[in-house]
């Protein structure tokens, strides 16, 4: 069974909310589609459970065109951002709701929705409002709901991104687990974070400004992402950027920065490129080239730097606890192994990096 997308287009107000898309996604398989705010990731999801009209395109289900169906018909759950439950209802009457008016009979009702919300880890809050749930276990409620459907096709649009962040950690693993379960259901999994997708979706598909811009395992979207805006919305923080020209002898960056040419770049024609680095790659203390602290963020176990250089704007993601006064000057090391090449006119990526053996 499969879900397939046909130029599916668009239009509000002369803005473009989808354009020619086209994809392709199977059972039993996590798509996570990944894109910044206004991507047209939520529009794709509506116009797929015929919430949201669309201007031309086609949507087939193993060959049924889902244009004729109504909403109701089409077979599909969806998750959304916010907390979706009924207050007057308890959690095991929430999770039975749709059950109810599939009028399922009572014994499959409470089967379903018992092994549910053992699933979800809800067993023995059956009796709770949503009233007395935290809010981590009011989006388990209404993850529970969606998965008792037992639906052809699930769509989950950031079902996460109201969560705390330790929350947000927790049901991210557990997500996975359960959304492996759903062996004869088509999952879509919505989100902004490039960890999400790449630790959730068996494929992940990049969108922006209504286009898809890539499609492909998680880690063939990291290592090798296809433009320069595949690799802002896929590395988190963003991929740094620097203008700069092979030469016969080195790589010239802005700033007159030389870097010696190294093996992956070597087959590279004299000409301006745009070169990225991942903010984990660079290294504090190098002698590249200088830069100056115009912000210092610690997070978590490592601490980010936001650093004015001659090459133009760079962010630094160095592991541990760092404390760095703003205005103070620090030495760079961008490690010539670790760059990428883009095309000036097109932005495509030319050339990537080695692959390492993770993602981080």
């Amino acid at each position: 069974m499969s879900l397939q997308l046909r130029n599916l287009c668009l239009a509000v107000d002369g803005v473009t909310h989808l354009s020619g898309i086209n994809a392709e996604f199977e059972r039993g398989k996590l798509t996570a589609v990944i894109g910044r705010t206004l991507a047209g990731k939520t529009t794709l999801m509506r116009g797929i459970a015929g919430l949201q009209s669309l201007d031309r395109g086609t949507i087939l289900r193993d060959q049924q065109d889902f244009g004729l169906l109504p909403a109701w018909k089409r077979d599909i759950a969806m998750v959304y951002q916010q907390f979706i439950n009924y207050p007057h209802l308890d959690v095991f009457e929430n999770v039975a709701f749709p059950l109810r008016r599939q009028k399922l009979t009572r014994e499959v009702i409470r089967h379903r929705v018992g092994s549910v919300l053992d699933k979800v880890g809800l067993r023995g809050f059956e009796k709770r409002r949503p009233s007395q749930l935290s809010g981590g276990q009011q989006q388990r409620v209404a993850l529970a709901r969606a998965l008792a459907r037992e639906s052809g096709v699930l769509l989950l649009d950031e079902p996460l991104v109201n969560l705390d962040y330790k929350l947000r950690e927790q049901m991210r693993s557990e997500l996975r687990s359960l959304l492996l379960e759903q062996k004869r259901t088509i999952v879509l999994y919505n989100t902004t974070e490039p960890v999400e997708a790449m630790l959730l979706g068996d494929t992940v598909v990049v969108m922006h400004e209504g286009r898809i811009l890539q499609v492909g395992a998680p880690a063939e979207v990291f290592d090798t992402p296809a433009s320069r805006q595949v690799a802002l919305i896929v590395n988190d923080p963003p991929m740094n950027f620097v203008r700069g020209t092979r030469t016969d002898q080195a790589i010239e960056l802005d700033g007159g920065i030389l870097i010696a040419t190294p093996p992956h770049l070597q087959a590279l024609a004299v000409s301006d490129y745009w070169f990225g680095v991942r903010a984990n790659e660079l290294r504090v203390g190098g002698a590249t080239l200088q830069g100056q602290i115009t912000f210092s963020e610690v997070s978590g176990s490592e601490t980010f730097l936001y650093v004015d250089s001659a090459t133009g704007s760079l962010t630094l993601q160095v592991p541990g606890v760092h404390i760095h006064d703003i205005d103070s000057n620090i030495g760079i090391e961008i490690p010539a192994d670790r760059l990428f090449a883009f095309a000036v006119d097109t932005e495509q990526r030319l050339v990537a990096a080695p692959a390492m053996s993770t993602v981080s």
